[in-house]
């Protein structure tokens, strides 16, 4: 019986230089523009990465708690990954008990695990080995898509939208702004699709041709 292959998602604004690290490990890389989180491993498990420094930083600026809010809101099993062997940078920039009171938050507010990593050839090493747990062990599927939570009509549009290829939130909601509803958008000529910003010849192309090719399922 052949085994099946572990499946990893990594967002697509990680930089490209970083694949090869995945290339040790008998798994699928696949980059994907993720709502949230750096990794996507399972229906329940979605991975955030910082290093140290990005972690102190997205403190200072607001970001940290956002992002772990969204991977809370949209997955059972979300985790944070703290990278860099050398601790003691966590406390240079900002004072320790800022710092302290951060991951109490994280690990204690909002249940969320925190792994340490010295680096991202161990945090890959991490990644691949809880992506093959939850999925040859647990059984547990990979979702094509996160299921992000829509619970009002604006809400539901942006998600309904974001599924069209190379599309994320943001340029969902350019979209929206643009041509004013998902049919509009459906409808929508490559011309007028290029006229939206951050739409270019290429998405606009890829995105005809998915809503005009015929569905082949069984």
């Amino acid at each position: 019986m052949v085994m099946k292959k572990v499946i990893v998602y990594m967002d697509n604004r990680e930089d490209r230089s970083l694949d090869q690290y995945f290339s040790q490990y008998d798994c699928s890389l696949q980059r994907k523009m993720l709502v949230c989180g750096d990794f996507l491993v399972s229906d329940r498990v979605c991975i955030e990465r910082k290093t140290i420094s990005d972690f102190i930083q997205s403190i200072v600026d607001g970001r940290l708690f956002q992002q772990l809010k969204l991977m809370k809101d949209n997955f059972e099993k979300p985790l944070l990954i703290i990278e860099g062997s050398d601790h003691g940078t966590l406390y240079e920039r900002l004072h320790p008990n800022t710092i302290r009171g951060a991951l109490a938050a994280i690990s204690l507010d909002m249940g969320m695990p925190i792994i340490w990593t010295n680096d991202f050839a161990d945090t890959v090493g991490m990644v691949y080995w809880i992506a093959r747990r939850e999925q040859l062990q647990l059984k547990r599927e990979v979702p094509i898509r996160i299921k992000q939570k829509a619970k009002t009509p604006k809400e539901q549009q942006e998600f309904l939208v974001a599924g069209l290829p190379d599309i994320s939130v943001i340029r969902a909601k350019s979209l929206l702004k643009h041509l004013k509803t998902p049919l509009a958008i459906f409808n929508a000529s490559e011309k007028e699709l290029q006229e939206v910003d951050g739409i270019g010849k290429k998405i606009a192309k890829n995105i005809r041709k998915i809503l005009e090719k015929q569905y082949k399922g069984k």
